[in-house]
């Protein structure tokens, strides 16, 4: 056999390893696996659990979790997810009013969105409805039709008694 043709190292020379013959290599190929087979991990980004709603799902109703959301299929009713995260994904179809503490859209939206902390519309999105968050994303190259609400910390209870009293004084004035 080829492998006892090889001589054994002696004391003190660096050991060689066995040479294979042409008719015996092995070529490794390394493709990707295709995009239908992977697995999502159900993590987040930030390492929290995140359920899934995937593209061939279709709800109606009332939606609240514990836990981080994306919908890559359609939804339509209302999303509760006041300390967590929603995703709508590039093939989500969303109907619905959403209040959650972070929101970022890929996908289309119909509905106000109110988030605690930010709401990001990126390029893919489309999103038709009012947005009220602290901070509020749209990069270049989504679609937005509606208007935008920025929440200052601490005054959300006061603003619309203000909004209140400034139109009364406006409308004794004239």
């Amino acid at each position: 056999m080829w492998w006892e043709k090889d001589k054994k190292s002696q004391p003190g020379e660096p050991y060689s390893q066995p040479t294979v013959p042409s008719s015996y290599e092995i070529s490794k190929v390394e493709t990707p696996m295709p995009e239908s087979n992977r697995r999502d991990t159900g993590m987040s980004s930030q390492g929290q659990v995140q359920a899934t709603i995937g593209r061939s799902i279709v709800l109606k109703g009332e939606l609240s979790a514990n836990e981080d959301l994306l919908i890559e299929g359609q939804f339509e009713g209302t999303v509760n997810l006041q300390d967590h995260c929603l995703t709508v994904g590039a093939n989500g179809k969303v109907k619905a009013e959403i209040q959650a503490r972070q929101v970022v859209i890929f996908g289309t939206v119909n509905g106000n969105v109110t988030a605690r902390e930010k709401i990001e519309v990126r390029r893919s999105g489309n999103v038709t409805g009012d947005l009220t968050a602290a901070s509020i994303s749209i990069e270049e190259g989504a679609y937005f039709k509606g208007s935008i609400d920025i929440l200052r910390e601490g005054r959300q209870e006061e603003r619309t008694p203000i909004a209140a009293a400034a139109t009364a004084a406006y409308e004794d004035n004239e």
